[in-house]
């Protein structure tokens, strides 16, 4: 649980009030009350709380030593600028940012989000049944705020279960977009370091420099597969042995099926694979509906270029019950994500905080400066 604790060093409380929750100190505003510690990753500590101006609960994270990694900062900052401008029932919404005490100083940051139950890597591993229904309203929601992202030229580069939070209702909401890009951002292919494997297409597996909105279809193909079969299906130990594997179960290519492929090295090494016949998705996941398996071929195609698009996985038969086209509003405007990957700890820092001023503008009242 939370406990109040003094300020550290006797700092004055200018609007904050203090807790310690897993040894972790949080300085918050005074108008959130915590109440307990709900997850932990290596980012920092998230906890529930209520914010007591408007009774709403809210999840707050703590983003600890925000600076101490660049492209953890980068990643942060990222996350702040793209949900400044994401507003869609499947898509995790940014209630605020807490402004901190020292502008040029501040190390940990704040983030306030809507409050939501558990994540589907929790539903999955759980013994709770998962009838068609449940497989079929969380795919329809991935797809849908999928769609939405996509019309905003966002790709989110890093779709898995755990990025994906419910309530006990059912609803989901995509989260954590720490790797998103915009759809023309130009090198920055995604690095072994920073990319969940087990959900990476085999275009990224085969380090192809042009890739597009299929990326995230082939992550929803993957979740979708963990869905009806309840663990994942291609938990591959390294690179390559996550094609080996995606190959045993796809079954080998043609060659006009590895055109995409631009390294002449990763071509050879595919080439090289034992011949698989692959194994039917019917056998894989007998008890599913076979307009879901119909679905699942679609998403799960080795070459990108023949991939259904989100747009289409919509309107297929197994989403019908689901998807109404007049219900499924796009991006108002295309978002611009291109951030310089080589900016230093001060210019990040000072970007972060006028993206928190958006939040708080009266902490901007006379302080031209931050504008300039």
């Amino acid at each position: 649980m939370a406990t109040q604790v003094e300020p550290p060093n006797g700092i004055g409380s200018k609007g904050k009030h203090y807790y310690s929750m897993w040894q972790t100190l949080f300085e918050i505003d005074t108008k959130y009350v915590p109440i307990k510690p709900i997850g932990r990753g290596a980012y920092g500590i998230v906890c529930s709380s209520v914010n007591r101006e408007t009774n709403e609960k809210v999840a707050i994270k703590k983003i600890n030593n925000a600076f101490e990694n660049r492209i953890d900062a980068l990643r942060t900052l990222r996350e702040l600028k793209l949900l400044q401008h994401l507003r869609h029932e499947n898509v995790i919404a940014l209630k605020d940012v807490m402004m901190p005490i020292q502008r040029k100083s501040f190390k940990d940051v704040y983030l306030v989000y809507e409050l939501m139950d558990t994540d589907l890597h929790q539903i999955i591993k759980s013994s709770q049944p998962l009838s068609n229904d449940h497989c079929q309203y969380f795919l329809f929601q991935l797809l849908r705020g999928l769609k939405y992202l996509h019309s905003a030229n966002i790709l989110h580069r890093d779709l898995k279960p755990g990025n994906l939070l419910v309530n006990a209702n059912c609803d989901l909401k995509i989260c954590d977009f720490g790797l998103a890009r915009t759809s023309t951002g130009k090198g920055q292919f995604m690095t072994e370091y920073v990319v969940t494997r087990w959900y990476r297409a085999p275009e990224l597996l085969l380090c192809c420099d042009n890739y597009g909105t299929s990326i995230d279809v082939w992550s929803v193909g993957c979740i979708f597969a963990e869905l009806l079969g309840r663990k994942p299906i291609f938990p591959g130990t390294e690179c390559l042995n996550q094609l080996k594997l995606i190959i045993n179960i796809l079954g080998s290519q043609r060659e006009e099926d590895l055109q995409f492929i631009d390294n002449l090295k990763a071509k050879k090494y595919i080439k090289s694979l034992p011949y698989s016949m692959g194994t039917p998705f019917t056998r894989l996941y007998p008890d599913a509906h076979p307009l879901a398996i119909d679905l699942l071929q679609k998403m799960l195609v080795f070459d990108p270029s023949k991939r259904i698009s989100v747009a289409e996985a919509l309107q297929h038969p197994y989403m019908s019950p689901l998807y109404d086209p007049n219900n499924n509003p796009p991006a108002e405007v295309p978002i611009d994500l291109d951030i310089d990957e080589d900016l230093g700890e001060e210019t990040i820092r000072e970007m972060m905080w006028r993206e928190m001023l958006l939040y708080h503008p009266e902490a901007a009242t006379g302080n031209a400066a931050v504008f300039s």
